[in-house]
């Protein structure tokens, strides 16, 4: 593939080459810190939308492997990188990364300065960008700037109810799909829960009737505020007394539930190396994150429930305990599939929760 340009919302033009898909793609554009974890990040459905670019240099090394995939289908619209790796090396590697996304469609870039990008974004801000053939002199800032991310859940949450068996019948779980990680099912499953996977707009009528011991709430693209529909129905779910986990766009839509409020974060956490700290015993743990938006922490009533992690770089919000509700959320990815596993306990507590054991995180 020949040249292509990146143009942003502001102007400026970054020249490289394509690889991929041959496509003009046109997205918001957030960067990743991850070193590792590329195929992960491809099949993560909460970058519906974005462009992403990653900033460590070489991409590919260890190739593409299918069983490492967190959906079926890749989240981003589009791929930047300094250097595609075209030799990989792994014994588990089933093809090379242009291979990849040229069979899903998918447009890359590479050889741009992707450390001069990043440093854009982070002192600027996210922003839109168009990746393209055209020449940028004949290419609208207004149609770049125009683009808006909508209705993002609804495009990748599953369609049809799906149940999974763990083997161990020691819970049930209704794990909500706006996006979901696979990884998330994975943790469950191997803890001997039964899961139903549920998509975006099921009633919470029908989630009931499921009679299930716990209910996860999945992570998601997209602003937490635009799913109205879905804020209602955890209104009604919140009443039923059922133990209730958000991860993700999970624990910003339990927050919107509960009357807290979200805001857009000015670049986002994504990577596999942000600090929490644990407001009740001061422990920090490394996490995994990926969102563009946070729970406004002042707005958490301290009558309803209490902030239990905060991001160590910035002071957000990155975890909730619900005192009136059997109900607890994290802004981080606990299941994190690749990076650290410092917060899998997580899901221990989760199930304890479930099981009526004592799960004294917040003594109140």
């Amino acid at each position: 593939m020949g040249t292509l340009y990146l143009i942003l919302e502001n102007g400026m033009v970054f020249e490289g080459s394509g690889f991929g898909a041959e496509n003009d793609v046109t997205g918001e554009i957030v960067f990743t810190t991850g070193m590792n974890g590329y195929l992960e990040t491809l099949t993560d459905l909460s970058y519906y939308g974005q462009i992403v670019l990653q900033t460590f240099p070489l991409i590919g090394n260890y190739g593409i492997i299918s069983e490492d995939f967190e959906s079926m289908s890749v989240g981003p619209l589009a791929y930047i990188v300094k250097t595609p790796c075209q030799a990989p090396s792994n014994f588990r590697s089933e093809g090379k990364l242009d291979t990849f996304l040229k069979e899903r469609n998918i447009t890359g870039l590479y050889g741009i300065d992707t450390r001069a990008l990043t440093k854009i974004i982070r002192q600027q801000g996210v922003m839109n960008g168009r990746i393209t053939k055209t020449s940028p002199d004949r290419v609208s800032l207004d149609d770049i700037c125009s683009y808006k991310i909508r209705n993002a859940v609804r495009a990748v949450s599953c369609t049809e109810r799906k149940f999974f068996k763990s083997g161990g019948g020691r819970c049930t779980v209704a794990l909500l799909d706006f996006g979901m990680k696979e990884n998330i099912k994975r943790e469950l499953l191997k803890r001997g829960c039964d899961v139903w996977v549920l998509p975006w707009n099921t009633p919470y009528e029908d989630i009931t009737l499921l009679a299930p011991d716990g209910i996860v709430l999945s992570n998601g693209p997209g602003d937490p505020a635009e799913n109205k529909e879905i804020i209602q129905n955890l209104k009604h779910l919140l009443k039923s007394g059922i133990p209730i986990f958000g991860i993700c766009l999970g624990h910003q839509l339990l927050a919107l539930a509960h009357g807290f409020e979200t805001y857009k974060l000015r670049y986002g956490h994504r990577g596999a190396n942000q600090p929490v700290k644990d407001m009740n015993t001061g422990r920090v743990y490394i996490t995994s994150q990926n969102h563009g938006y946070a729970v406004k922490s002042e707005s958490i009533d301290e009558d309803v429930a209490e902030e239990w992690f905060v991001n160590v770089n910035d002071g957000t919000c990155e975890g909730i305990w619900y005192k009136k509700a059997p109900a607890f959320s994290v802004q981080f990815h606990p299941e994190a599939c690749h990076g650290p596993h410092d917060t899998m306990y997580l899901f221990d507590l989760f199930v304890d929760r479930m099981e009526g054991k004592a799960c004294p995180v917040i003594q109140a």
